[in-house]
């Protein structure tokens, strides 16, 4: 870095640039000097310090400043909250006990001695590193945190690590990287266990001492470049960063990589930013099982990945990106998925529907919780379905081809299900939810709520759904019709994973929509037009807040009213803590599958959640849109700043 800054001081004095006029100010030449010194000095931006092999990565920009907004923002409020003091500190306890301490006693260090160095950028990215899904051989990680002026604290607290390993005789070595000190410790794979299980995903339990391969042990480097500390277990990777970080010629950026370039705008002002080459994840995965010829014709054959996922369209996906950005009038996230409108193919194609109006009907009532409307083509969309499974399974799609094109020719043999029922779908589906009936677990999952589709004849579909439940054995439904105020309600029943209550659904015709619901009450509310008199379109602040998400008017939009949900949400966890959990951590998620009593759901107890009326005011809601772009089809959430917190 300072041989670099001090080569381009002689070049710039050949050239005249550095030689002070006589009648030239000397102080601000020399503040001229430190200026440009300093931003010469400053740390390159993730995708310019990450190396090209990179898959994936995480990075908040400004480490300060993000703590700064996130002690602003609404959900950093609520936390520091002293209503929330009895559940936090009991969750910071066991997360200290069971997740920091191990990974601390391991390491021989204390985490809270690096926590507050964090001043510039923080990032976190996994790299290819040899991975090809194949074999045992993993992505390897980088962790790179920019100390800034708390760099000469980084520099001691470092020494005094590796003072401490040595003095406890850990597997440690010493080197140099591109002449940087930087030090090799040994560490046993198992010392991320603990935070492993704070991750959410498929829990496998622990096997018992003695039993199964003995795990390998894993090298971390560690050290410090400039302001920068850089931990991986990738030694080249480090030397990639050093070199990027000091603008040596050799490696190359992530930034230099195409697949990143389009992404790069969404890293301007964001709080904090991810990003995932889906191309190069998918074309490793895709080489992961390879059918062998004719496999596929086979009714029961596995498919190939490869064909698996250029079915459903992921092989065309370019990459995947995610920021936030927050200011005094709400916090507002972007999703942007790179895949070229030539590309697109299978669910791609659902998702990019087009620009067609999709605010909320006057009929949603003001008091919906959850609302979203989708603009899609059903009967394209059912087109695209039926071609993935094709490309999946030949023999499968025969199967299911051969099932609908005889339903209901048992009752009426002129029955055709493409003329009578695909024929007659529009391009709408409008949904919506309200807060449940009451705060039973029962109720609490499964609140009332009501799904439309859009229909050129809708009378024609409701009874054509009849005859395609002919497809299920006669003696596993249950069909019942009644007459409400001139118009036919349709129920049926079908046994599903093993419920020996299972709810109906019950569905009827009105207007130019098919309405379905498991709730009869809500049914007739709709059917009736008694929904509240105010709307949902008309709810304060909504109007706005849907301009900042894109609009209303790009074939997709969506709506959540954290208030309530929120509300449903605390009262039902304080009363039934177990439920909770299990809702939240889905059985095998969360650790609540190993029966460890570690990982989120484990670390908090929902009894020692606060009524919810004391926390109320830190909840507003939420409106979504998505955009499509012939490179891009993106999703735009806005959340307003509460009005009990504005300022």
């Amino acid at each position: 870095m300072i041989a670099a800054r001090v080569r381009t001081v002689t070049l710039s004095r050949r050239s005249g640039w550095l030689r002070p006029p006589a009648n030239s100010n000397m102080m601000k030449y020399l503040l001229l000097l430190i200026t440009g010194s300093v931003a010469f000095a400053a740390v390159p931006p993730a995708e310019k310090l990450l190396p090209a092999s990179t898959l994936a990565f995480f990075t908040v920009p400004n480490a300060a400043q993000a703590q700064s907004n996130y002690a602003a923002s609404a959900v950093g409020q609520l936390w520091s909250d002293p209503a929330m003091k009895a559940f936090k500190d009991q969750f910071l306890e066991k997360f200290n006990t069971d997740g920091l301490q191990p990974l601390e006693k391991e390491l021989g260090l204390k985490l809270a001695d690096y926590a507050g160095l964090a001043q510039g950028q923080f990032t976190l990215a996994i790299v290819q590193n040899g991975w090809d899904a194949r074999s045992d051989q993993p992505p390897g990680f980088i962790w790179i945190v920019d100390a800034q002026e708390k760099s000469s604290q980084l520099t001691t607290n470092l020494a005094a690590l590796r003072k401490k390993w040595a003095e406890e005789g850990k597997k440690m070595r010493a080197g140099k990287i591109r002449e940087l000190e930087f030090t090799t410790v040994t560490v046993d794979s198992k010392v991320t266990q603990s935070l492993r299980d704070a991750v959410p995903g498929p829990k496998t339990p622990p096997a018992p001492d003695g039993d199964g391969p003995a795990a390998k042990p894993v090298e971390w480097v560690i050290g410090q470049s400039g302001s920068l500390l850089i931990v991986s277990d990738v030694a080249k990777e480090v030397e990639n960063v050093i070199s990027l970080q000091s603008g040596a010629t050799g490696a190359v950026a992530l930034a230099e990589q195409g697949g990143f370039a389009a992404n790069a705008p969404m890293l301007r002002n964001a709080q904090f930013f991810f990003w995932v080459n889906v191309k190069s994840i998918m074309g490793t995965l895709a080489k992961t099982t390879v059918a062998k010829k004719g496999n596929d014709a086979a009714l029961g054959a596995f498919p190939s990945m490869d064909k698996i996922l250029g079915a459903i369209g992921l092989s065309g996906v370019q990459s995947l990106a995610f920021n936030l950005t927050s200011s005094a009038d709400g916090a507002l996230s972007k999703v942007s998925i790179q895949v070229p409108e030539s590309s697109r193919k299978g669910l791609f194609n659902l998702l990019a529907v087009e620009a067609k109006d999709s605010s909320p009907p006057p009929f949603v009532p003001g008091d919906a919780v959850k609302f979203s409307r989708w603009r899609i083509d059903l009967q394209q969309g059912w087109t695209t379905l039926e071609n993935m499974l094709t490309e999946i399974s030949p023999a499968y799609a025969g199967v299911s081809k051969l099932m609908l094109d005889t339903a209901g020719k048992d009752k009426d043999p002129n029955f055709d299900f493409r003329k009578q029922l695909l024929a007659n779908l529009g391009d709408d589906v409008i949904t919506y939810q309200k807060a449940p009936r009451s705060q039973s677990a029962t109720d609490t999952a499964s609140p009332p709520a009501l799904t439309l589709l859009g229909a050129r004849n809708a009378e024609q579909v409701a009874s054509s759904l009849r005859a395609v439940s002919g497809i299920f054995p006669p003696q596993m439904v249950k069909y019942q019709e009644r007459d409400f105020l001139g118009r036919k309600i349709f129920s049926v029943t079908i046994p599903t994973g093993g419920d020996a209550n299972p709810r109906p659904l019950h569905y009827a015709a009105h207007g130019s929509y098919v309405a379905f619901s498991s709730d009869p009450v809500l049914l007739e509310e709709y059917l009736g037009g008694e929904a509240a008199t105010n709307s949902l379109r008309d709810l304060p602040g909504f109007k706005a807040a849907a301009a900042q998400a894109g609009g209303t008017g790009n074939g997709y939009f969506s709506f959540e009213n954290y208030h309530e949900t929120a509300r449903a949400a605390f009262e039902a966890a304080r009363k039934d803590p177990q439920a909770a959990a299990a809702l939240l951590g889905g059985g095998q998620w969360l650790g609540a599958a190993s029966g460890s009593g570690r990982g989120l759901t484990g670390w908090m107890d929902f009894s020692l959640l606060p009524e919810y009326s004391r926390v109320a005011k830190y909840f507003h809601f939420n409106v979504g849109a998505s955009a499509v772009a012939p490179d891009a089809i993106t999703f735009q959430f806005f959340a307003p700043a509460a009005p009990l917190l504005k300022k």
